[in-house]
């Protein structure tokens, strides 16, 4: 798989614009080092709207949606903006998920009058059936961060970004499967922004396929599994990670689960523990004008100080 250009997410802006929400941001100090970008404010509560739109769309015009609709496998997240965005183009949607998916995510899914179905415990085994799915129904068969369209609309978050944050020099952001991360990088190069690439030290794929020089399985044990549990980056992920200006980091769950409570004790700001990685990994990031990207809030608050009440 090629290269992931600054065409490509430029497309894609312009094929959701009016869709989808433009990003949020808000200064995360006093010092106006730090902005955080609040796109779990996007449609269905995380910036995967921005892919399940393009990639829609982009067969809509091309006239390969079927009459089976469309289907995907996912943590959750992927699957609420596929069902999300199906519904609005009015496509039937076939959603696997994990049965240790958030219940929170179940409901909100249902909600978007999806068919549900869980296989097995992690992505990887959701992903198998929903392929199995695909082939003999002929769906037409998405994905959560591995094909280009969808990458490129999670890039479209970067220009955005850049408006609202002049002077800006670096993203911080969360790493699963590594489509955020391909699409932002496509656009930050263009720009000259740095882009630093969090994952949780028990869910590794980019660091694992760095270090073998190609995508690798590996295992998946971290808090914020339920969104960064993919078994393995993408190609396009691993071609971003090796480019100047991008830098990988890992954290442990334990700063997640800190930068989360302090997202909450802080600002208020009741995010997923995908979205907190980002967060934790702050205090080893260099820059004049950084911005935290903040990707998703689809989780049960009932845990932080206090609840919600």
């Amino acid at each position: 798989m090629g290269q992931l250009t600054y065409a490509d997410v430029k497309a894609a802006g312009e094929r959701i614009a009016g869709r989808v929400r433009p990003v949020t941001v808000a200064p995360g100090d006093d010092g106006g080092r730090v902005w955080l970008a609040l796109e779990y404010l996007q449609h269905t509560g995380s910036f995967k709207a921005r892919g399940a739109q393009n990639f829609l769309l982009a067969h809509a015009a091309a006239g390969t949606l079927p009459d089976a609709g469309v289907t995907i496998a996912s943590g959750g997240n992927a699957g609420l903006a596929c069902a999300w965005a199906a519904r609005e183009l009015g496509v039937r949607a076939t959603v696997f998920l994990p049965e240790t998916a958030s219940p929170v995510k179940l409901a909100r899914l249902r909600s978007y009058d999806a068919e549900v179905r869980l296989a097995g415990r992690e992505y990887a085994e959701a992903l198998g059936a929903c392929e199995e799915f695909a082939a003999r129904s002929g769906a037409l068969a998405s994905h959560a961060y591995d094909h280009p369209l969808i990458a490129a609309g999670a890039g479209t978050v970067l220009d955005e970004i850049r408006t609202r944050v002049p002077g800006l020099d670096t993203v911080v952001l969360s790493v699963g499967g590594g489509g955020l991360l391909a699409g932002v990088a496509a656009a930050a190069r263009e720009h000259g922004v740095r882009v630093v690439a969090v994952e949780p030290e028990g869910s590794r794929a980019l660091h694992a396929a760095l270090a073998a020089g190609r995508p690798v399985d590996v295992t998946v044990d971290s808090v914020a599994q339920d969104a960064l549990g993919a078994r393995r980056a993408t190609a396009l992920a691993v071609h971003a990670a090796r480019q100047d200006g991008v830098d990988a980091v890992l954290v442990p769950d334990e700063a997640i689960v800190r930068a989360r409570q302090e997202l909450w004790d802080g600002h208020r700001i009741a995010v997923e523990y995908a979205a907190s990685t980002a967060l934790a990994a702050l205090g080893r990031v260099d820059g004049e004008r950084v911005a935290v990207l903040l990707c998703g809030a689809n989780t049960d608050p009932s845990d932080l100080a206090g609840g919600l009440s």
